[in-house]
């Protein structure tokens, strides 16, 4: 893909210096120096932006100043400039411009950027950034180009199709933005080169058939082998593949249909 159609809809190259937060790189590890997440590390300083998800400014009218990239996700950001003389980052939905205005209310005009509770957002309308719980701020459908569909009001609450087809229950008081993610072009980037990752702190990966023994269950043998075993195992002896990982949480019940299972 080139590069110059991705930031033709991009209006500004440096970011606003009052919403941008320092943060250090800890590679992978936590607050005890263990690593819990593996090949992270290196890649270029970057700095995180203080974005708005909750979109809590009811009934305040912003107008969008710019649209610009974050490093730290795949969505592009639009920068909003309120009637109160406030600024807030939000995740730019797809289809939006310079000098669209919108809001967040209990109930407004069906526009892509508008916030608004999910019992008044009619059936069939796309939306991102929801809430899994009133006043908890956006926590679903946040990435490039993904939308869930709203399918039914039932009682207190929506049924909302996700993007990977699960049907699930959300409370009808939840807030929810119109429209779907910006940038639903980032599925088909193509990487080009082993530097890329590298620059956004992805480490290279190494197969567990080319491990020792002591490293991994598939390592070790002479030559080309098999992993001697029927199924695939991680690096710690438990299955890989064709096991159930969901933990039993309590968001369970409100799932009334499940994804469809890859074949």
């Amino acid at each position: 893909m080139k590069k110059k159609k991705i930031k033709k809809i991009l209006t500004k190259k440096k970011p606003e210096r009052s919403l941008l937060v320092s943060i250090r790189e800890r590679a992978g590890r936590n607050n005890s120096g263990k690593i819990t997440v593996r090949h992270r590390g290196g890649g270029v300083k970057r700095n995180y932006r203080i974005i708005n998800f909750g979109q809590e400014k009811l009934n305040i009218p912003g107008k969008i100043v710019a649209l610009e990239y974050d490093p730290n996700r795949t969505a592009y950001l639009a920068l909003i400039n309120y009637t109160d003389k406030t600024k807030a980052y939000i995740l730019a939905p797809d289809n939006v411009k310079i000098g669209d205005t919108i809001i967040t209310a209990e109930s407004a005009e069906i526009r892509p950027g508008n916030r608004m509770r999910v019992k008044n957002i009619p059936v069939g309308t796309e939306v991102h950034n929801v809430e899994m719980e009133p006043a908890s701020s956006g926590k679903l459908i946040r990435s490039a180009g993904s939308s869930a569909r709203i399918l039914t009001l039932e009682d207190k609450y929506v049924h909302l199709q996700m993007p990977s087809k699960e049907v699930r229950k959300i409370n009808a008081q939840c807030f929810a933005t119109i429209g779907a993610v910006s940038h639903p072009e980032h599925r088909f980037t193509i990487i080009g080169k082993a530097g890329s990752p590298r620059l956004k702190r992805r480490r290279p990966r190494v197969r567990g058939l080319a491990m020792n023994t002591s490293d991994h269950p598939h390592g070790g043998g002479e030559g080309r082998t098999g992993i001697g075993f029927s199924g695939p195992k991680t690096r710690w002896g438990k299955p890989a593949l064709g096991v159930k990982t969901r933990k039993r949480k309590y968001t369970n019940k409100f799932i009334i249909k499940g994804r469809p299972r890859k074949r």
